[in-house]
């Protein structure tokens, strides 16, 4: 249950000159983390009229922003200078700017630790940097993906030690960031916004703040709701991507063509959802996300069951994939050991930049260990850290591709010709479906 708190409730001027603040876009608003999310959300509010200020560690980040040139490939030069140059958008490392916001985000990492339980350094960092600064009638809404009862449980008193009450003094909040990297079709302004509040008056005044750059906000009952939301929607993807990965190891031992199968399934108009497998999961949520919550069940005595089979049957298709890669050598009569492999994409997913607990990461590793000798393409990645060893994307060129003894599509980045890595290739393994299209030479292809 939320902690509601039964002192003086909002000054109704202080929470009316708030509202009015953010209705006319004079609020002064504060990003917390600069990544892909912090600086997406960041240019939506400086388009929709207000003054953002990015805090960030990282000082090439600041750099970067300040001179007009995007660090994210959904994000181009002229759009990040646009609101720059409006002087609506500014980057800093002085946190004690914090003072002057009226609302601050928080869009910082939430990794794993090494034994695979939720890392929440970042936030509470974030958090000890804003209890300085935090005053009345600021606004404060954490956006990272977490789980239920961080906000409640771990900002809301870090945050009161300043003295001052969330639902009396400050108003706080969480708001799941639901941003698509690489998505063209759902832009973050044709997203709905969900929002937990600490009272109804924190979630009120939140959701004033979403709607100018959201079509529309949904309030649910607290912020264990709004952090439980976003799990669910990430947990069923990693669930259902499971499924698919099971179905085509299946398929595979049977003969049949696992793409094909989801292809004829897709066009059922109702009870089923196309979800395609692949070398492992990627990103920053969908291979982490669902360990949030199942560690926080297990707290609670529950056994999440379906996770952790998802989670086992997804984490091992790296080593699957190195399996065929194995075979398809051996039936040309050569050993993993000695052989040249290229692999094609190393970021978690197609057109992006972000490499991020990338299967391409572990693949290289199995690869390394075995004695091949690999080396990676990728427009998007330029250095790959690999246990401690630094692999730089390599040129697509005809001698490279000829070179190889397989080539490895691990990501399927639409940039790349296909046609000719096929053409000039011994062998390609395709683990995304990438060849579909190509009718030449498909005895060189093994699909997954």
């Amino acid at each position: 249950m939320v902690k509601q708190y039964m002192g003086k409730s909002f000054d109704s001027l202080q929470h009316r000159s708030l509202q009015g603040r953010i209705s006319s876009h004079s609020a002064e608003i504060g990003m917390m983390g600069l990544g892909y999310v912090g600086l997406t959300e960041a240019i939506e509010f400086a388009k929709s009229g207000f003054r953002v200020t990015g805090f960030d560690i990282e000082i090439e980040r600041i750099q970067r922003i300040q001179a007009k040139r995007s660090y994210l490939l959904d994000v181009s030069d002229e759009e990040l200078g646009h609101v720059v140059e409006a002087g609506k958008l500014r980057a800093t490392e002085d946190f004690s700017l914090l003072k002057e916001m009226d609302v601050v985000l928080i869009a910082v990492p939430t990794p794993l630790s090494k034994t695979k339980a939720p890392d929440l350094s970042y936030i509470i960092n974030a958090v000890e940097a804003i209890r300085p600064h935090l005053r009345e009638g600021q606004l404060i809404i954490l956006e990272s993906t977490t789980y239920p009862g961080t906000t409640t449980e771990v900002v809301l008193p870090a945050l009161e030690v300043a003295g001052l009450r969330a639902g009396s003094d400050f108003y706080l909040c969480f708001s799941p960031e639901r941003i698509n990297p690489g998505d063209k079709e759902h832009s973050p302004s044709r997203i709905p916004r969900i929002v937990g509040g600490i009272t109804p008056g924190c979630a009120n005044v939140a959701a004033e703040l979403y709607r100018w750059v959201s079509p529309k906000v949904i309030i649910v009952s607290s912020p264990q709701a709004a952090e439980m939301v976003k799990l669910l929607e990430n947990t069923f993807r990693a669930v259902n991507i499971g499924l698919v990965n099971e179905m085509a190891l299946m398929c595979r031992s049977l003969g049949v063509d696992v793409w094909e199968i989801i292809d004829a399934a897709a066009t059922k108009p109702f009870g089923f959802m196309p979800f395609y497998p692949g070398p492992g999961l990627g990103g920053h949520c969908i291979p982490i996300d669902p360990l949030y919550l199942s560690w926080k069940a297990r707290v609670h005595g529950f056994e999440p069951r379906f996770i952790d089979l998802a989670t086992q049957v997804n984490n091992v298709m790296p080593r699957f994939v190195v399996s065929v890669l194995v075979e398809a050598l051996n039936q040309r009569e050569r050993s993993l050991k000695g052989s040249t492999i290229l692999l094609l994409g190393a970021s978690y997913k197609r057109d992006v930049n972000d490499s991020r607990e990338s299967p391409a990461i572990e693949i290289i590793s199995e690869l390394w260990k075995r004695g091949a000798m690999v080396s990676y393409h990728d427009p998007y990645v330029s250095t790959l850290e690999v246990e401690g060893r630094t692999f730089y994307s390599q040129p697509l060129d005809d001698r490279a591709i000829k070179a190889a003894d397989c080539v490895l599509v691990v990501t399927d980045h639409s940039c790349i010709d296909y046609s000719r890595v096929i053409e000039l290739a011994a062998a390609v393994i395709d683990t995304r479906n990438a060849t579909r299209t190509i009718k030449h030479h498909r005895e060189k292809v093994i699909k997954l």
